[in-house]
């Protein structure tokens, strides 16, 4: 169950990845040349919005299936923090991921209450910039490529 979930969640990631660059710099773009906000642009933003839920329903299904909770009962959470491979899959990237999709979250429904698209836009630029900046920075990069 474990290699399965697993193999899903990093599979899952590539997608999660491609679709908030892509959503991100669609708003950038459109916001920077004073575009207008079609149901398009909606859809891109829902969509990603909807991958990176999905992304996070399964990691929190590979949290718990792994080993990490008998780890941190045998070996204590002072132990896990003095380990950085285990502090990052246990604490740093599931607690990064989870802002991540709050971020993203507070973005689609902020945008939603915008009049202009302008400001439409310019929210949704703002919260998934600042997403895909922390995804980038906690994607575990060393296993991606091996």
């Amino acid at each position: 169950m474990y290699n399965t979930v697993k193999t899903l969640h990093s599979y899952w990631a590539y997608l999660v990845l491609l679709i908030l660059i892509f959503a991100t710099i669609n708003a950038l773009i459109k916001f920077i040349g004073k575009k207008e906000f079609h149901a398009k642009d909606f859809r891109v933003s829902l969509f990603t919005l909807i991958v990176m839920h999905i992304q996070l329903l399964i990691g929190i299904v590979l949290f718990f299936v792994s080993d990490y909770l008998s780890l941190i009962s045998e070996m204590g959470m002072g132990s896990i923090m003095k380990n950085s491979s285990l502090r990052s899959n246990i604490i740093e990237h599931p607690i990064t991921m989870i802002l991540v999709v709050i971020l993203i979250t507070i973005g689609y429904s902020k945008h939603k209450k915008k009049l202009t698209s302008t400001s439409k836009f310019k929210t949704i630029t703002i919260f998934y910039t600042l997403s895909l900046l922390l995804v980038l920075a906690k994607i575990p990069w060393n296993m991606w490529f091996s």
